[in-house]
């Protein structure tokens, strides 16, 4: 990590733009939401703090705390936030920039401020701070430990000085506060550390520790290999096609690192970040790099005979298929969809990424022949595939709402046609699909039954996967289309739920259903469409007094509330066929006493990971994950 030349960074560095109001009544538009996302995204904002250091070249070590009473410690051995009077305010730095949004070093553009930063708009540690039941600050900076304390973003004293020391660096601990934090205040460590080891491969050499006070678990994270190290840890369950492929290079103050490695799957995985945040919907820099690698890969095809003068260029699906890639860009003047950060938007980044990336991965291929000609030959038999596909595709389009025809006739669909009340019940089986047919509310309740189970496409290319029945009545009965050609806007329903049975076949169909529409569909699961019906595991009577128990636990208070002397019949459901229509109506249907869980992704590189774990053809992570977790599991039908 190189040092910039010019290190000043004092208190004249820090701009107040505006004052701290509004963020405990409105805390969802500084964080997103005040769920377990929303809580885990603090700990976000204080680390990139110091992630920013790191970028700068002042840090090399970054070391995260869980205590027991779920406050968090981050420490960083950065320079430290400034101690100095702010020039505006004439008060402590360190009190502006945790008690004033966009106070910080990141608006100057200076070179003794930040040229590059995650914290974009400077608003999260004051976030933090007003989002917190107790904040204490420490900074050690020019030998001495500077402190002060907040609370719900007050200070509770005047910065002061509490010791000596050699060191440097900043040391924030937070508790957040229970009252805004309804939901939970307790922090996931799989959470915490997947996001770690994920900033320690994008910051090559950077050593970040996690310790969980609570459990004693911990976990340490360094990748001199970077984002190489990055794609091979992503493609460890698969088999790759040849080593990673690694690029870099700026242009304009615009620094650019690429990484790809193509393997023996069919699906796509390609992950962008600007200034260490995970742009998931992408942007100009995840654009400049497929277009650069479809046109030089079809310019290499053609020049040694992939492709002849009559067969038309690869597409970008083509190019992709079986490919991981991370992009990482570090820019100076970053714009993003919302303090989100979502998808990047510079116009600019699109061309230097292109240019860049085209020039480095034209040489590649002609400097290694053998590999270019696995990847040209990949792209070939997936075009092949595409046409094939192509047909089968077009009987998964619905061409317009009067072509009732064109709906699979194995679906009821519902009479309105209000997408936004509408839902559809995807039915292990049958007998199940007959209940639910009967048991519905037909005005916004569609059922579609499917037969046994569908195809694992984790395994299968998309002409395969769209000649299987199940998956195309799927498909034509949501009515958005798949893959590239997917519109959201086109969704029949905004309720696709999945109905089967609570025993191991039901669950194995899930996760099969799960792993298409994630691999396929993604958008449904991110627009928050795809939920998992909840059906009771046991039925209870008792002098014809009926409750339904969906739990262990539930089973056991409604056995002590009808009395352990009484007689009491007991029926464990083992499919959704045993249940009448007013049954499953009454326990899963009806919008007023149901249970659903709705199906999200917090982390898309985590979610494929898992995906491929359990559904990929290598074994040996499977029976890993099965050993890992078989301690969890509670109810095991054999």
């Amino acid at each position: 990590m190189s040092v910039q030349e010019n290190s000043s960074y004092d208190a004249s560095k820090i701009q107040v733009l505006e004052g701290l109001e509004a963020v405990r009544k409105r805390p969802g538009m500084y964080i997103g939401s005040t769920s377990s996302r929303g809580l885990h995204h603090l700990v976000w904002e204080v680390i990139d703090n110091s992630i920013d250091e790191a970028l700068a070249g002042y840090c090399d070590k970054i070391d995260v705390f869980i205590h027991e009473d779920n406050s968090i410690t981050v420490i960083d051995n950065g320079r430290g936030i400034p101690t100095g009077l702010e020039t505006k305010t004439q008060r402590p730095a360190l009190e502006v920039v945790l008690t004033v949004l966009h106070a910080g070093g990141k608006f100057g553009g200076d070179e003794s401020g930040y040229k590059v930063s995650g914290g974009l708009h400077g608003v999260g540690i004051s976030v933090v701070n007003a989002l917190s039941e107790v904040l204490v600050a420490e900074v050690r900076q020019e030998g001495k430990i500077f402190q002060q304390e907040f609370r719900q973003g007050t200070p509770q004293y005047d910065m002061r000085i509490i010791g000596d020391t050699e060191e440097k660096g900043t040391k924030i601990t937070f508790k957040p506060d229970r009252s805004i934090f309804v939901e939970t205040t307790v922090y996931e460590y799989d959470t915490l550390q997947s996001r770690l080891r994920e900033l320690a491969y994008l910051n090559k050499g950077l050593n970040i520790n996690l310790l969980d006070e609570r459990t004693g678990a911990s976990q340490s994270y360094k990748f001199d290999g970077g984002i190489v190290s990055f794609v091979e840890y992503l493609n460890r369950n698969r088999e790759a096609t040849h080593p990673a492929i690694y690029t870099e290079g700026s242009r304009d103050s615009i620094q650019v690192e690429i990484s790809l490695q193509y393997n023996d799957s069919y699906n796509e995985n390609i992950f962008s970040f600007c200034n260490n945040i995970h742009t998931h919907e992408g942007g100009t820099h995840e654009s400049g790099f497929k277009s650069a690698l479809t046109r030089i890969l079809n310019e290499y095809a053609r020049k040694n005979g992939g492709l002849k003068d009559s067969d038309s260029n690869l597409s970008g699906e083509d190019v992709r298929e079986g490919l991981t890639a991370i992009i990482s860009v570090k820019i100076p003047e970053p714009q993003f969809e919302g303090q989100t950060k979502t998808k990047l938007g510079n116009s600019e980044v699109r061309g230097i990424v292109e240019s860049l990336f085209a020039e480095k991965l034209d040489d590649f291929l002609k400097e290694n022949p053998s590999v270019a000609r696995r990847i040209m030959e990949k792209g070939i038999q997936a075009a092949r595939a595409r046409e094939a596909a192509r047909k089968a595709r077009e009987l998964t389009r619905r061409k317009s709402a009067l072509e009732v025809s064109s709906l699979p006739g194995k679906l009821a669909d519902c009479s309105s046609k209000d997408a936004s009340i509408s839902e559809v019940y995807i039915v292990e089986g049958d007998s199940a699909g007959g209940s639910a047919k009967q048991g519905r509310d037909r005005h916004f309740q569609a059922i579609l039954p499917l037969r046994g189970k569908i195809l694992n496409v984790e395994k299968a290319r998309l002409d395969r996967i769209l000649s299987n029945t199940e998956i195309r009545a799927m498909i034509t009965a949501i009515g958005t289309g798949i893959s590239d050609d997917f519109d959201i806007t086109k969704a029949r329903y905004h309720k696709i739920v999945i109905m089967t049975d609570a025993d191991v076949d039901g669950a194995h169909i899930r996760t099969l259903m799960l792993t298409f529409f994630y691999r396929y569909m993604r958008k449904l699961i991110e627009y928050g469409y795809i939920y998992i019906a909840q059906p009771p595991l046991y039925r209870l009577e008792r002098n014809k007094v009926l409750r339904y128990a969906y739990t262990d636990a539930q089973k056991e208070a409604i056995t002590q509330e009808f009395g352990a002397d009484s007689k009491i019949t007991i029926q464990r459901y083992k499919g959704l066929g045993e249940m009448d229509p007013v049954q499953l109506w009454e326990t899963t249907m009806d919008p007023d006493t149901r249970t659903l869980l709705q199906v999200n992704i917090h982390d898309a590189i985590e979610a494929d990971q898992i995906f491929d774990t359990l559904m990929g053809d290598n074994v040996e992570p499977r029976r890993e994950f099965i050993h890992e977790h078989a301690r969890f599991v509670k109810d095991l039908d054999i």
